[in-house]
């Protein structure tokens, strides 16, 4: 029997040291930083190793920065003897894009594999950072970790895309404005990330396709009822449904910003203002359209006792992501609310590059 961690919790250990800006380590022969929170005491550090170290970004990153990625979904922008902390953070950020265009030219490695770079790029996305690190080939990782004392991981480990399993807490009797029938569960995901919710409406029949939604958080939509999205209306719109049928479910799901998190969501909001639209906002940040995890949504209703929906949604790819998880959705229930001057663009921009039906 040991108290040391198992590689989940090393994993979850990596995200937070990622986010405070300390390295981690792979167990492939790399050290990790993230470039949204390197300092210059760290890059000067790097330096002072030797050897090659590379900025990790996504193919999207690299296409906006017009830089060739010839591992595709990945580029590795080989680090100028000069480079400066704020040279680091303008290849990562896009925020001073048009002020700046010319970032380069860039040089990309071409030799040799990328998939600690791969690695690197999974863990800060999921520590909820800008999607680039600074990536450092080191000949004895388990030594190099030891000697830092830094977190080393597995650079399987961290490209895992398998759903970690979630775990019922608590659930207990909440009324609400739309039933006094309400009922909160709390989950809790075993890799310590972000902790989901489902909000139950009267008592569903197990047996029967319940009313649902799976709803991703949106802190400025849902609690500050911005009118740059349709989130809010959606969110009570749905359990005004639930309340008026007496009985339903509503996932409450933190993958904020379309699982970007909200300080990546605020970059792609800045974006925005300086004209681009959502997908763009998100490409050139380095993201995919969509980052979400719909398995988490079907994986609670299993375990609330639910094998089949009506689901409250606009959006083709939710169903599809339900039924391949093995919840069946037998009716795909529309949910138009909330359009107003301020997301007019944004909803035209879901529906022509999402696919959602408006």
């Amino acid at each position: 029997m040991t108290f040391a961690p198992d590689m989940t919790e090393r994993l979850a250990r990596a995200r937070a040291d990622l986010r405070m800006g300390v390295p981690i380590v792979l167990d492939t022969g790399a050290v990790v930083l993230a470039a949204e929170t390197l300092d210059a005491a760290r890059l000067a550090h790097v330096r002072g190793l030797g050897g090659d170290p590379a900025l990790a970004i996504t193919g999207w990153r690299a296409q906006t920065l017009k830089a060739r990625a010839y591992d595709g979904d990945v580029a590795r922008v080989a680090l100028p003897p000069d480079a400066s902390l704020g040279w680091v953070r303008s290849i990562a950020d896009p925020s001073d894009d048009l002020n700046n265009p010319m970032k380069g030219p860039l040089r990309t490695q071409r030799d040799g594999g990328a998939d600690d770079h791969r690695a690197a790029i999974a863990l800060c996305k999921a520590a909820r950072l800008m999607p680039a690190a600074l990536v450092l080939s080191v000949a004895d990782p388990a030594g190099f970790a030891a000697m830092h004392q830094l977190t080393m991981v597995s650079a399987k480990a961290a490209m895992d895309t398998g759903l970690s399993a979630l775990n019922p807490i608590i659930a207990a009797r909440l009324p609400l404005e739309v039933s006094e029938a309400g009922r909160l569960h709390i989950f809790r995901p075993d890799d310590g990330a972000e902790e989901h919710y489902a909000i139950e409406i009267g008592q569903p029949d197990r047996s029967k396709p319940v009313l649902s939604r799976l709803h991703s958080a949106c802190f400025t939509g849902d609690l500050l009822g911005s009118l740059k999205c349709d989130c809010g209306p959606q969110l009570r719109g749905a359990l005004s449904q639930m309340g008026t049928e007496g009985a339903g479910v509503l996932l409450y799901l933190n993958q904020e910003g379309r699982g970007i998190g909200l300080a990546n969501k605020m970059r792609a909001y800045s974006l925005q203002d300086q004209g681009f639209d959502t997908v763009e906002a998100n490409h050139r940040l380095g993201f995919d359209d969509d980052e979400r995890d719909f398995r988490i949504g079907a994986e609670i209703l299993k375990r609330m006792g639910f094998s089949a929906v009506r689901l409250l949604t606009n959006n083709p790819a939710k169903v599809a992501r339900m039924n391949d998880a093995g919840v069946t959705v037998v009716e795909r229930v529309p949910l138009k609310v909330g359009e107003n001057p301020h997301n007019h663009a944004y909803l035209a921009t879901k529906a022509a590059k999402s696919g959602h039906l408006l």
